[in-house]
């Protein structure tokens, strides 16, 4: 399995329920990603997403402790064992965890690959993803040539699990 995520200097990804910044060429990279591939999420996450729908042409699993939460176009599991078990229909390879804090955390350990965009700048934030660099388990494969989107420099970095 894979994660997608887009983090700050600190590894900060989101404040008040919403994304840090919201940059185009990230959001494409996501898309292009993530198109007719199974994406794994919270319920929170779900409903910072337009109209709080499932992302389209995608496979979205969604991950809540209510047992009666329903979504529709969307496979709802209630726990890590019921998760697994639904993800054993998919090719690995093609399962992308994407948030939020809580569910990276939770399934950091099941994946072997970080698709991390790195935006070099330091925001007010209350949700984290952890340190990729200071993890001894991780290491840094590949980094894009650094970009700009205004006054913001970022980069794609690949990280995969030792």
């Amino acid at each position: 399995m894979k994660l997608i995520v887009a983090v700050d200097r600190n590894w900060a990804i989101g404040c008040k329920g919403n994304l840090l910044v919201r940059i185009p060429a990230d959001h494409k990279n996501f898309r292009e990603l993530t198109t007719g591939r199974v994406v794994v999420l919270g319920r929170k996450t779900l409903e910072t997403f337009p109209q709080g729908l499932p992302l389209k042409n995608r496979t979205n699993i969604i991950m809540s402790r209510d047992a009666k939460y329903k979504v529709k176009d969307a496979i709802v599991v209630h726990s890590i064992e019921e998760l697994m078990q639904q993800l054993k229909e998919y090719d690995t390879n093609d399962i992308y965890i994407i948030g939020g804090d809580s569910i990276y955390r939770q399934l950091i350990g099941y994946c072997d690959t970080a698709i991390v965009t790195f935006i070099d700048h330091k925001y007010e934030a209350d949700a984290y993803f952890p340190n990729l660099d200071d993890d001894p388990d991780w290491e840094l494969k590949s980094e894009s040539e650094e970009m700009n989107y205004f006054d913001l420099e970022y980069t794609f970095r690949r990280y995969e699990r030792k």
